[in-house]
């Protein structure tokens, strides 16, 4: 009985003890520099009245730069999710000389300070440009129009998807793939029937991260893009920062929390769909 007890506090006893400290730290660390930003922007919002606010958050240019920045993000998404996969797949299943290069350059848009990456885009794909210049021979023109900021966000998105999608490839049992093909399962099948459901979590995180990094995008999408309320090449981080050069920080704020809400909620939903595919891969 004595060692029982004894067992059962061991148990509870942490190797590294200060959960009340470690705890604090964590608490403390989030407020800096989560809780408290996101509450200054509610409280800089509120100090438009609702009939501004909603005024603003209507006016035309405002619903052109959020209709650009949603759009242009998920379009990119999309196209990131579909090229993460394979370029994941292909670091994963296939052996070939450069890999551990190709591999480290998916860390790039993270280590490439974002105004760099626009400034290099826009000179890469302009009309007189190593990219721009035949495109633009045959009727594509790049920058300075949605396309550039697609490209943009392809450039800084598509690393969430090969590094979600990635680990899950690596540690996915070959015998799933080996007894569909001995089944009689075609490659297309098995990839769509076998593989496809164990990655779709990473997937949709990786999805969601992209779509949320591109909505709020700045330094790369600034200068590739134009700008241009004519064109509605204007994204709402662009918006934003306008608001704030001429000291309207309210409006700022107001059009931020938006974005905010936006963003929060679609990675809400994806949070819920992962939940239901667990939950429906645990029952079979």
């Amino acid at each position: 009985m004595e060692e029982t007890v004894k067992l059962k506090k061991a148990k509870k006893t942490r190797v590294i003890p200060g959960f009340k400290l470690t705890m604090g730290i964590t608490v403390t660390m989030l407020s800096l520099i989560v809780l408290i930003p996101l509450a200054s922007v509610m409280v800089y919002s509120l100090k438009l009245p609702p009939s501004e606010f909603i005024k603003l958050i209507t006016k035309q240019n405002v619903v052109y730069a959020f209709t650009t920045s949603i759009v242009c993000s998920f379009i990119a998404a999309v196209i990131n999710v579909i090229f993460g996969v394979i370029l994941a797949w292909t670091l994963v299943k296939y052996d070939f000389s450069g890999k551990r290069i190709l591999d480290g350059f998916i860390e790039l848009p993270f280590a490439l300070p974002t105004a760099v990456a626009g400034i290099t885009l826009s000179k890469m794909y302009s009309d007189t440009g190593i990219l721009g210049k035949p495109l633009a021979a045959i009727g594509i023109k790049v920058s300075y129009t949605h396309l550039g900021i697609i490209v943009a966000l392809i450039f800084i998105g598509i690393p969430f998807v090969v590094r979600n999608v990635q680990p899950v490839l690596e540690k996915l049992d070959g015998q799933y793939e080996e007894a569909a093909y001995i089944l009689g399962a075609s490659p297309s099948k098995t990839f769509f029937k076998v593989i496809l459901p164990e990655l779709r979590p990473a997937i949709l995180t990786g999805f969601g991260l992209a779509f949320a990094r591109g909505i709020g995008e700045y330094g790369s999408v600034i200068y590739i893009s134009g700008n241009s309320a004519k064109e509605h090449t204007q994204v709402v981080s662009y918006v934003i920062m306008q608001k704030l050069s001429y000291i309207d920080y309210a409006s700022a704020t107001a059009i931020a929390l938006v974005m905010l809400v936006i963003s929060f909620l679609l990675l809400f939903a994806i949070n819920v769909i992962q939940m239901k595919q667990a939950k429906r891969t645990n029952n079979i």
